[in-house]
């Protein structure tokens, strides 16, 4: 029996995608208004959307993945997919132990591992994201070690040389790494040239590196590389990837955590 209310659904995602790829971005309230839904709806279509890899959610709406060279703000990204980057960062301080130095580089999944690393005891963070130190401020358990340099509006990130001075001298031993991208070709990538550069020092200086990613950032592309797949050990995300990416990952002895 043919669900006509599924049928519906499909018709109007069909709709919204093509209208996303003809206009590169749509907002929430662009559906509400073309479509006629509820902002429930518009939210939910995009979200199905997002989980075919082809679009980019952001709070207000999304981008089509030709425009993911356009850097989306902290601000629209720290609500999207929260529940499988919440996981994500739960896996994350699972692996974290009592007096560990740890390294995080800015992003809406590292920010979140920043929050739960807040309540552990005898940690060091290291970290080039403003935002994070701020978060990670009122804990009386955790040392916080915010690199210097220029201030990255979008990201809250710290760059330039003064950060890389700062990071050249210290020594990290896990380092979770934020990113907007990664394939087996690339590897970890990032929008910005300079949030590359920085994310590459740190996985430099630390013992041990692991990509931090929920599902939409794989097969992705992304203008800059951070580093190769080879620089890490383990990778933390929410489905489990491809055959193809297994057996890569495993010839390579990058351990994989899915949420």
């Amino acid at each position: 029996m043919i669900n006509e209310k599924d049928t519906k659904g499909n018709r109007r995602r069909s709709q919204i995608f093509e209208a996303m790829k003809r206009e590169g971005e749509i907002s929430i309230d662009e559906i509400m208004r073309r479509f006629g839904c509820s902002e429930a709806t518009a939210r939910r279509d995009l979200n199905m959307l997002a989980e075919t890899g082809k679009i980019i959610r952001t709070l207000g709406g999304a981008y089509f993945e030709r425009a993911s060279s356009l850097e989306v703000p902290f601000q629209d990204k720290k609500s999207v997919l929260l529940s499988e980057k919440l996981a994500i960062a739960a896996k994350a301080v699972s692996l974290i132990e009592e007096g560990d130095v740890i390294g995080l580089t800015g992003g809406s999944t590292t920010f979140l591992i920043a929050k739960e690393i807040k309540h552990l005891n005898n940690i060091t963070v290291v970290t080039n994201a403003v935002n994070i130190a701020m978060e990670l401020a009122e804990s009386d358990t955790v040392q916080t070690v915010l690199t210097g340099g220029v201030l990255r509006g979008k990201s809250y990130e710290l760059c330039g040389p003064l950060a890389e001075g700062v990071l050249a001298k210290l020594n990290i031993g896990k380092m979770f790494a934020g990113i907007d991208g990664i394939n087996l070709e690339q590897g970890l990538m990032t929008y910005s040239e300079l949030e590359a550069h920085i994310g590459r020092l740190m996985i430099e200086r630390s013992k041990q590196a692991v990509a931090v990613f929920d599902h939409t950032k794989v097969n992705r592309t992304s203008l800059f590389t951070m580093a190769p797949l080879s620089s890490v050990q383990a990778c933390i995300t929410d489905k489990k990837l491809e055959p193809a990416w297994e057996s890569h990952l495993q010839a390579l002895r990058i351990e994989m955590h899915y949420t």
